[in-house]
């Protein structure tokens, strides 16, 4: 089975991008034209490997066309360059509304009284095999590469978390060595950007990272590729881990360092 996988994905990664789709991503993807040559390679091949392994739905009356198919893709796939990997393997569909929507969550209050309660969302990734987004959301952080949001990093960067069975904010790392220096400098600066929230002063990184270290992780991965220069310069330990970890350096890339 794994071998038949194996075969159809080089298959895949073989064939070249449809032209469309190539203008596509120069369209919308900001950081599309700063990516190394090679790398665009490696990402036109993991696009169509994902693009023919993950099932799209539209909600809310979005009607998908292969526009919003690619720019999902590509940026979900930034992620995974330079790595060895299964393409998300629990991830099963992607679904689309058109723009931020309402969902139910349960939410208990001081005296444990459980209420339920309607939040407006731009994403979310569950770990039963399932990410919802909003397009105009996701197509506004593609855009703009620096203005250090984008919501598809930061719902597969869950996606990478909950790999081992917890979304923990410790994805699983090439050495179990790894593991050591990834908590103590990720612990640091979540602790760090918790006293920063609760002083009411400003971060590079989104104060939704102090919620947990999950959320911590998948801000801190938006702020690594969207804006990577001022993250080495202000927080050069969170910068090695995570460089090491996606092993990318985008403060490299072209314009990487503004």
């Amino acid at each position: 089975m794994f071998f038949f996988k194996g075969r159809r994905r080089r298959k895949l990664r073989g064939r070249p991008l449809r032209p469309v789709w190539i203008e596509t991503l120069r369209r919308n993807l900001g950081f599309y034209a700063r990516l190394p040559e090679s790398d665009r390679a490696e990402l036109h091949g993991h696009i169509r490997v994902f693009l023919d392994e993950k099932e799209f739905e539209g909600c809310g009356g979005l009607q998908l066309d292969d526009e919003i198919r690619v720019t999902v893709a590509a940026q979900a796939c930034v992620l995974l360059l330079h790595r060895k990997t299964d393409y998300y393997p629990e991830l099963r569909s992607i679904l689309i509304y058109p723009s931020p929507y309402r969902a139910s969550r349960d939410v208990a209050d001081g005296s444990g009284v459980v209420h339920r309660r309607q939040d407006v969302r731009l994403g979310e990734s569950w770990s039963h095999g399932t990410v919802v987004l909003a397009w105009d959301s996701v197509r506004r952080g593609a855009v703009n590469p620096v203005d250090g949001h984008n919501v598809v990093f930061h719902e597969f960067a869950h996606q990478l978390d909950s790999e081992d069975g917890r979304t923990d904010g410790a994805p699983i790392l090439a050495d179990r060595s790894h593991y050591s220096p990834w908590a103590r400098i990720l612990g640091d600066e979540f602790e760090r950007l918790q006293q920063r929230r609760k002083g009411g002063r400003k971060s590079l990184l989104d104060h939704y990272g102090a919620t947990n270290p999950a959320e911590f992780f998948a801000v801190a991965t938006e702020t690594f590729f969207e804006n990577p220069g001022q993250l080495k310069k202000k927080h050069p330990q969170l910068y090695g881990q995570l460089e090491g970890y996606y092993r990318q350096d985008p403060a490299g890339w072209p314009g990487g360092n503004e």
